[in-house]
């Protein structure tokens, strides 16, 4: 069954290590491991239930202008994190699952709930760039089931020392592995708003990380997710259903902030409630800031004035 209606939980994408045009804020770009250490380290102070970091091996020249170079390595940025925070979880929003061999892949996610104590959540996803994937030697146009098989076979590694796999991609037998991880299973959330990635968060996946507004709209997105779930014999297995806020400010700006939903917290609690009434179990939010002091302000405001309103 999904995590009943009660109180939602805040997780954020840390600042710096990815940079696309869509949402760096200037000072980002000067910024480096300090800033992403004390933004964590805010976050688990703050009782957010996770910090978050994406994943891009390389991006073509043409593409550079619109997402930048700037995408650190996903598990070696969450180990980082994972040796200066005590209790906030570790996603990957979302490793590429195609990219890699999935004992591989198993491999790292194992050693790192070991290293964090039990705190490593796996977010996976089919990726987009096509010129990525021709330079690591992946077909693009086969991407979906390549993930479809790798969740399975991750699975598999992460459920049983000994994995065994036979798939069209990749195929082993009584494999080991160790460390075992802590977490049992370790939850593996898929991302994705199209149908494609709802069916798979809904038959292979513990949790939907929303990528942007399914065409149908989130209600209408959750309610095939539970419909799928149903049908795939899977109601009663423990799910999150995730959702991303857009950027916040708590309080007045007082400064061009952009596009941003800003106010008093009861306003800004207002429009977090939104999703808390549409059946999501987690939001991943994120804060208008001209620095990284201006950003962990924000979390201990939104921590201390917002999110008590919101699950009021």
């Amino acid at each position: 069954m999904s995590a009943g209606p009660g109180p939602i939980a805040f997780g954020l994408q840390l600042p710096v290590q990815s940079q696309s045009s869509l949402y760096v804020r200037p000072w980002e770009r000067d910024a480096g491991p300090d800033e992403v250490v004390a933004v964590a380290q805010a976050c688990d102070a703050a009782g957010f239930d996770y910090v978050a970091v994406c994943d891009h091996v390389a991006i073509p020249a043409e593409r550079a202008e619109a997402m930048g170079t700037e995408w650190w390595d996903t598990v070696a940025t969450l180990a980082f994190v994972a040796a200066c925070t005590e209790r906030v979880r570790l996603l990957s929003h979302v490793a590429v699952l195609p990219y890699r061999h999935p004992l591989v892949v198993a491999k790292a996610w194992a050693t790192l709930d070991v290293l964090s104590g039990g705190r490593a959540v796996l977010g996976v996803g089919a990726g987009h760039v096509e010129e990525e994937f021709a330079a690591l030697g992946v077909p693009f146009v086969e991407r979906g089931a390549l993930l479809d098989e790798a969740i399975d076979a991750v699975r598999a590694a992460l459920s049983d020392e000994y994995a065994t796999h036979h798939g069209p991609a990749w195929s082993y037998e009584a494999m080991g592995q160790r460390p075992r991880p802590i977490q049992a299973p370790l939850p593996i959330w898929v991302g994705g708003s199209s149908p494609a990635a709802v069916r798979r968060a809904a038959e292979r996946g513990d949790g939907w990380l929303p990528q942007g507004p399914p065409k149908e709209g989130m209600a209408a997105a959750i309610e095939r997710l539970h419909a799928l779930r149903t049908t795939a014999g899977r109601s009663e297995a423990p799910f999150t259903i995730g959702a991303l806020s857009g950027p916040l400010h708590v309080g007045d700006p007082g400064w061009d902030a952009g596009r941003c939903v800003s106010g008093p917290p009861e306003e800004v609690a207002g429009y977090l409630r939104t999703y808390r009434d549409l059946g999501c179990h987690q939001v991943q939010v994120g804060f208008a800031s001209r620095s990284a002091d201006e950003l962990c302000d924000q979390i201990a405001a939104f921590a201390a004035e917002v999110a008590p309103l919101v699950n009021g």
